[in-house]
This record gives structure tokens, sequence and C-alpha cells, in this order.
């Protein structure tokens, strides 16, 4: 989609983009297909939350990621990518992502407070202060609602904009996985499954609890580990 649209002028493409990042969440509203083809389309362009689509006895698509609400956000993130120019006078750059960040962010507080718009799961009043903030926060990544795309986006363009002159061991530490994010995104994945592999020999398990109907293999009831190790192997796979 991207790559057709490139060839659009910035302002057509950044047009496109918010129509689609604000406008998305009124399906919502609507009520879609629960079976069928129209369905299946609902779920890979709007809905899908790990969505599994027979085509056959033997083969299923499963969709992991909606498209729709995904490009609204990639579209626009072109159109800022395009500040970062050489010619691009910085001072405007930094200024511009400071008051977006801060428009979003405040955009995101009001949506949120209403409480009727922009996420399928209203926030509630819990049992303490803590669990009513966590609830107020509790928003929906798949697909992306307006109010977590404005939740998480909000703090990343205040961070561009606050941290572009920061130039440490640290910060050039982080540029190497800015710059190979899907190079990083799927080679992660195979480093994973092989340090679970090991973990689950060397936990005691054999290969008869590889695969376990209704679960993912290797991950037989009774395997896992507390939550520091999971920090561990994190930070091992970084």
């Amino acid at each position: 989609i991207l790559g057709l649209l490139s060839r659009l002028p910035l302002m057509y493409i950044g047009i496109i983009g918010a129509l689609i990042f604000f406008g998305h969440d009124i399906l919502d509203k609507m009520a879609l297909p629960a079976t069928g083809v129209w369905h299946d389309v609902d779920a890979i362009f709007l809905t899908a939350f790990s969505t599994i689509i027979s085509i056959g006895k033997s083969r299923v698509i499963v969709d992991l990621y909606a498209v729709l609400p995904w490009t609204g956000i990639m579209l626009l993130g072109y159109v800022f990518g395009s500040m970062y120019r050489t010619h691009y006078d910085g001072n405007k750059r930094r200024k511009i992502l400071r008051y977006a960040g801060i428009g979003t962010l405040c955009l995101f507080i009001a949506l949120r407070l209403v409480n009727g718009y922009g996420d399928p799961s209203p926030w509630s009043t819990q049992k303490d202060g803590m669990h009513t903030f966590m609830s107020f926060l509790n928003v929906s990544k798949y697909p992306p609602s307006l109010l977590y795309s404005l939740m998480t986006l909000s703090v990343a363009l205040l961070v561009l904009a606050l941290t572009e002159h920061v130039n440490n061991r640290f910060t050039k530490f982080l540029t190497v996985y800015g710059n190979v994010p899907f190079f990083y995104y799927v080679p992660h994945f195979f480093i994973l499954r092989i340090i679970n592999i090991i973990m689950f020999f060397a936990s005691g398990f054999t290969v008869s609890q590889i695969a376990v109907p209704g679960s993912f293999l290797f991950e037989p009831p009774g395997y896992g580990f507390p939550l520091w190790v999971v920090y561990l192997v994190w930070l091992v796979v970084v």
C-alpha cells in the first residue's frame, strides 16, 4: 500500500493516513459479519487478533495483524520521516514533534475520560486508585485502537523531540536496533524458539510431550519459569 501511495504528494499520504488513524474505530460501532467471506475480509483488514482462516482441509491463514489500522500508523510515520531529510530545519522538526506529542497525549486523555470513542474496552473504577489507573491505560493493541496509538506515539514523539542531540554510548547502542528493526524482529523469534527447546529438555520433559493439543509445541502444562528468568532470557536475546 505504501509502495503505491508513495507516488503521491506527502500531503495526500498524510490525509489518507490521518483518516485511517483517527477514523477506523468508527467500525467498532458497526455490526460486522460473524462468519463467511466478509468476516474473513473484515478480520484481515480491520479486526485480526490471531485470527485463523481455513482455506482447505489442511491449510489455514493465521492473521496476526489487521492491515488498515497499522497502515494508518505507517503512512503517518512516512510523512513524519520526511522531516529527517538533510535539508530540513532541525529546530522546526523538534518544534513539530514536541507539539504533536503534547497534542496527541492530551487527545488520548480527553477521549479516554469521555470513554465513548477510540477503544472497544472502556475503563472503569476499580478497587483502588492504582487498579483504576491501570484500567485507564488498558487499551487495545490487537488491532491497535486510536487510544492505544495516541498513548504510545505521543510518548515516542516527545522522546524524539527531547533526545535528538543526546549522543552517548547508550544511544549508539540503541541506534543499532533502530537501523535494523525488521532484521532484529525476524531472527529473535528463531533465537527464542531455540532457547525454548533447550530449556524444555533441560527441565526434564521428553519427546512425547512436545506436541500438546491446543497448545504451542514445547510448551506442555507445568512448563514455565519465574518472571526474573523471563527478563534474563529477554536480556540475553537482545
